[in-house]
């Protein structure tokens, strides 16, 4: 199998990074996030623990109960990564003035 590029990594976690936008606050299990952008879940982990360490993604591992997981992880955007995100949307889909009718 080809090695995938420093590039195409780049990109893949930028999907994943606006689907956790997406749904913020919420938080998805790998298993979820590897279906929304269809690829594997190894490889999905790998990217997300990577994003962990740039703390762009938290990783959540108890449920709602305080019970840790033992085969599942959870992750939710971080508050920083949300502002920044947040920032970007409203600076682009700010509407143009200089409309010509």
């Amino acid at each position: 199998m080809p090695a995938i590029s420093k590039q195409k990594k780049d990109r893949i976690s930028e999907q994943i990074l606006h689907h956790l936008f997406s749904i913020s606050p919420e938080s998805a299990f790998t298993n979820a996030i590897s279906k929304e952008i269809a690829r594997d879940e190894e490889f999905t982990k790998f990217l997300l623990t990577d994003l962990q360490s740039k703390k762009l993604v938290i990783e959540i591992n108890k449920n709602s109960a305080g019970v840790s997981y033992t085969r599942r992880q959870r992750w939710r955007l971080s508050n920083q990564a949300y502002d920044v995100y947040q920032k970007h949307q409203s600076t682009s889909q700010q509407p143009s003035l200089n409309l010509k009718l």
